[in-house]
């Protein structure tokens, strides 16, 4: 199933999932302490609709980001990030060596940086970023929903990937 325009029956989530601002800044608002820790960093092939979406050739390799969010030491967020070599430069040069420090809010401090629309998919337990999200929670849930959007500066693009864990919504 593909990624669609509008979360339906998102329940709690709807309003996290359609903000359209920083989801950083929310959750920085919303929670007394927030964190975040590098769980992935490194050279890989995105999967087939990560490089369409990017328009990049499949075979190329992406520096693949994961982190998890945590409000109040609980992890409540799992981002994946897809960001070309290509993307990498110039403006976006610092963006492969950011360590414990949000790309949201790298992205979202340039009035420049372009957002595509949201899409959004309720990940079922055999989604490879549901199983990435699911291993760092106690509990699995039946289905996580996550939202996408590609941001473009210039001629770059990455991909954000953001997967809402249960503990978000137990604030």
């Amino acid at each position: 199933k593909s990624w669609i325009k509008k979360p339906i029956s998102a329940k709690g989530l709807q309003n996290w999932l359609i903000d359209k601002d920083s989801l950083t800044a929310c959750l920085k608002r919303h929670f007394n302490h927030f964190s975040i820790r590098i769980v992935k960093l490194e050279y890989a092939k995105p999967v087939i609709d990560e490089s369409i979406l990017l328009q990049t050739p499949n075979c190329k390799t992406s520096l693949i980001r994961e982190v998890l969010l945590f409000g109040d030491g609980h992890p409540v967020i799992f981002a994946h990030s897809v960001l070309p070599r290509a993307s990498l430069r110039g403006a976006w040069n610092g963006l492969g060596r950011l360590g414990n420090k949000p790309l949201g809010a790298a992205l979202f401090a340039n009035p420049q940086v372009k957002r595509a629309p949201l899409r959004f998919k309720k990940l079922s337990p055999h989604h490879v970023l549901y199983q990435k999200a699911a291993q760092h929670l106690n509990e699995k849930p039946a289905y996580l929903w996550a939202r996408r959007s590609v941001f473009s500066l210039n001629c770059a693009t990455i991909l954000v990937t953001e997967v809402f864990l249960p503990p978000l919504l137990s604030k």
